[in-house]
């Protein structure tokens, strides 16, 4: 718990003093405004993670993030899932990612069937699965430590978040070598320690879940164990100039433990208009009283 509630107050305090969201229609949020951590206080605790990958027909990226944020996000939230955050991936214009979390591996196939055989889907499918050639990379995961699962941060305030989502969100995707999860993950740990600077948040540190699909008309990957760093950065100078260097050297040195099956891959993105998922500096994120 101590990491999520760092990084709730972290993300969230750019938002909960006040004034941090005040803005005009035309200027960067305002640092001093508040966001209210309390009003996600029910959405926390989702044990089970999707990371979704998906591949966008060329030129169809910009229509399917809006498609997705105007129909699905709060779709799933009444469901009892929800969407962590979604997000563009930088360097390659086609990839479109996105975080879902369920309560339990139970909730999967409930939540699932309840949203792919229900009205919402039915309603939009045609026209989003028309410009989605590749949905199927999807990696079934859980927080490594309850502490280090992903934060629920609240949604985006159309009001006084009028210019969006801010900040750039890193993911690090470590493949190891099956019967190596622990021994890895010991040693990651302390190499993602270095990572708490000013200016990144770690959003949680995920492991791969091995169980069976519970859902098979949704694809999962069978070619794990996955474990998956992921930060929210205040801006891209600070991933340049601060985490950049620090993320390399853990890439190096965790590469020459001998327990990876590859090498590890970095992912930058940048949140989406409407992703929970995205800098709040510790003034902005505190709980009303």
């Amino acid at each position: 718990m101590k990491q999520t509630a760092r990084l709730l107050l972290g993300l969230l305090a750019l938002s909960l003093t006040p004034g941090a969201f005040a803005q005009t229609p035309h200027e960067p949020v305002n640092e001093a405004t508040t966001i209210d951590l309390n009003s996600v206080k029910h959405l926390q605790d989702f044990q089970v993670v999707e990371f979704r990958r998906y591949v966008t027909a060329n030129g169809e990226r910009t229509h399917f993030v809006k498609f997705f944020e105007a129909f699905f996000p709060e779709t799933f939230e009444q469901l009892g899932a929800i969407v962590f955050g979604q997000f563009t991936e930088r360097g390659n214009p086609n990839r479109f990612t996105w975080l879902r979390g369920f309560k339990d591996i139970s909730a999967r196939p409930i939540v699932s069937a309840a949203f792919y055989y229900g009205p919402v889907w039915k309603e939009h499918r045609s026209k989003v699965n028309a410009i989605l050639p590749d949905s199927d990379n999807v990696s079934l995961m859980r927080p490594l430590r309850p502490e280090q699962s992903i934060p629920v941060l609240p949604a985006v305030d159309p009001v006084a978040e009028q210019d969006g989502a801010h900040g750039v969100v890193v993911a690090q995707i470590f493949t190891i070598k099956k019967g190596s999860e622990e021994v890895f993950a010991k040693q990651a740990q302390a190499a993602f320690a270095k990572y708490e600077i000013a200016g990144v948040h770690p959003a949680g540190v995920l492991v791969s879940l091995d169980v069976p699909n519970n859902f098979p008309q949704l694809p999962i990957r069978t070619d794990g164990p996955f474990l998956v760093w992921l930060g929210v950065v205040k801006d891209d100078s600070t991933l340049d100039k601060q985490l950049a260097p620090r993320l390399t050297s853990a890439e190096e040195s965790l590469t020459a433990t001998g327990l990876l099956r590859g090498m590890p891959e970095r992912v930058v993105m940048d949140p989406t208009s409407r992703s929970r998922l995205r800098w709040l500096s510790n003034e902005a994120a505190k709980a009303s009283p």
